[in-house]
């Protein structure tokens, strides 16, 4: 079946188009229902690890959940980065290619159901199952724009090798001697993050910033999202026992203005005009990490907040704490990092993050940590309206 035209910023499906790059400056490019759902698929492992993060907090077990929590966050966000940045340069939305993204869906879908046993037992098998996976699901995908995109074949053959080499080294991992599986993690680590950036020495991709940018910002919002889940749940618990109704309720007022005020300084700034080159881009790109791994601990931490209040955690009140204000002292600074920067003319903003960020580290030695985090964020906030008052964001 042969491609038809398209009427301008439209695509029309077909049973099979040939994989090659689209335009950087494409017109209209907004995230398609694939991704969405893809989105979705993955923040049921999130959900999985934010639940799992939880139970060790609360449990006292805080270096093993907070060291297991990152390690596993390390694979559902380094396979959605990858995804995401392959689909902005190569998305033919046909069916060969929807099958192969439902193979990496099936492979996040694994690594939730692995989440129990990283945490539990620290038997990391079934995360790298499904980890390797969706890699090789990916794999699959670069040798296909390898074939019929032959300006950038060399590109597409350097992430395909550099991807399976890594992935016979991830699985190679489970035989080591458990003393040495986390120096591995790292080495392992360091080498998925040195691909992309071997690869496009040879040609590079093209990449929508405007669709990157907002593939970002609805992954961000997603997490958030399933912060409020999480502690609705937990809060819903609380009042079904009949007890400690007034501070759930009050806690449950100050959650949601915390959440909805890192959602307003995440999306104050546009994030497109930070991505001006490839090496800007994907420092941008890794620094994310920090920013949904913070977001999605931020659920974890507000229900250790309701089992603190509830006398449901044997954690004293700073640990309890730490785990609200550790989360979102990250996310404000690599927000303020990746989307503001230390050099912003707008010197309220520039100073306001990085301040906004130690006061609420600082709260975590106050009586009531959630509701200061909630106060403080809600200033900076109003700052930032104040200070760009008069200044529309494009």
């Amino acid at each position: 079946m042969s491609e038809q035209p398209a009427p301008s910023g439209t695509r029309i499906r077909v049973w099979y188009r040939p994989m090659v790059a689209r335009g950087e400056h494409e017109q209209h490019r907004v995230a398609t229902t694939l991704e969405l759902l893809f989105d979705l698929c993955f923040v049921v492992a999130v959900g999985q690890m934010a639940s799992a993060l939880h139970h060790a907090l609360s449990s006292g077990h805080i270096g093993h959940g907070v060291l297991s929590f990152l390690m596993v966050f390390y694979a559902v966000w380094w396979a959605w980065f990858q995804f995401s940045w392959f689909a902005t340069t190569f998305d033919t939305d046909d069916v060969p290619y929807r099958l192969a993204v439902l193979v990496q869906i099936a492979g996040g879908l694994v690594i939730a159901a692995g989440v129990p046993r990283a945490f539990e037992r620290e038997d990391f098998t079934v995360i790298v199952i499904g980890y390797v996976l969706m890699r090789l699901a990916g794999v699959t995908q670069w040798l296909r724009a390898a074939r019929t995109d032959r300006m950038r074949r060399p590109t597409c053959l350097r992430y395909a090798g550099g991807i399976v080499a890594v992935q016979i080294l991830w699985i190679a991992r489970l035989a080591l001697p458990h003393d040495w599986l986390l120096p591995s993690f790292f080495v392992l680590f360091v080498f998925e993050c040195l691909v992309p950036i071997w690869a496009e020495q040879a040609v590079g991709t093209t990449w929508n910033r405007h669709h990157i940018a907002e593939r970002y910002g609805l992954f961000t919002i997603i997490v958030l999202g399933e912060t409020v889940i999480g502690a609705s749940a937990a809060i819903q618990h609380g009042i079904e026992d009949g007890q400690h109704l007034g501070g759930l309720i009050s806690l449950a007022v100050a959650g949601l203005v915390l959440v909805f005020s890192l959602w307003w300084l995440y999306f104050d700034q546009p994030g497109h005009k930070r991505l001006g080159s490839f090496r800007t881009a994907i420092a941008w790109g890794y620094g994310h990490f920090l920013i949904f791994a913070s977001a999605a601990a931020l659920g974890a931490g507000m229900e250790v907040a309701v089992d603190y209040d509830a006398h449901q955690t044997a954690l004293s009140s700073l640990p309890a704490g730490m785990a609200i204000t550790v989360p979102v002292a990250v996310f404000l600074f690599f927000v303020w990092l990746l989307h503001i920067g230390p050099s912003n003319a707008c010197r309220p903003i520039a100073i306001g993050f990085p301040a906004a960020a130690v006061l609420v580290l600082a709260s975590s030695f106050s009586p009531a940590p959630v509701h200061f985090a909630a106060g403080i964020t809600a200033v900076l906030v109003a700052v930032t309206v104040i200070a760009t008052r008069g200044h529309p964001v494009e």
